[in-house]
């Protein structure tokens, strides 16, 4: 009998390996991302680059780009908005750090109410992740 009480299951992004594999062999992050645009993880490597460089309007601009795209890619995976989106599963991570750099970029900006609703996002979606991305 299923659990009526439970929640929607975890959602589960699919491997990109051709991008992962180009992302982790040292191709710049922009390279990957203009020949794989649905892979969130190319947009959060460009993301946190940026910020990191203090180009938080550029950050933001690419974080939004990921999140969108990883929405997108969510969606077609079952995701109904809402339900878990482990940080445990590799294929997920690129969308949940654009979801963090979002927040940090929006914050960085003076976007308070999207900082605040990315970083609640990221909460509900998985603890774990959160607390890598916020405390790591």
């Amino acid at each position: 009998m299923d659990n009526l009480l439970a929640g929607p299951p975890p959602t589960q992004l699919p491997d990109l390996p051709e991008a992962r594999e180009a992302l982790e062999s040292g191709a710049k992050a922009a390279d990957v991302a203009a020949r794989f645009p649905a892979f969130p993880a190319a947009w959060a490597t460009l993301a946190e680059e940026y910020f990191a460089q203090g180009h938080a309007v550029t950050s933001y601009a690419f974080a939004r780009t990921g999140y969108h795209r990883g929405l997108d890619a969510l969606r077609r995976n079952g995701w109904k908005g809402h339900g878990p989106i482990p940080w445990e599963h590799e294929p997920n991570r690129g969308f949940l750090r654009c979801l963090y750099a979002l927040s940090r970029a929006a914050q960085a900006i003076g976007e308070k109410d999207e900082a605040e609703r990315c970083i609640q996002f990221l909460k509900d979606s998985t603890e774990t992740g959160y607390e890598a991305l916020t405390k790591g």
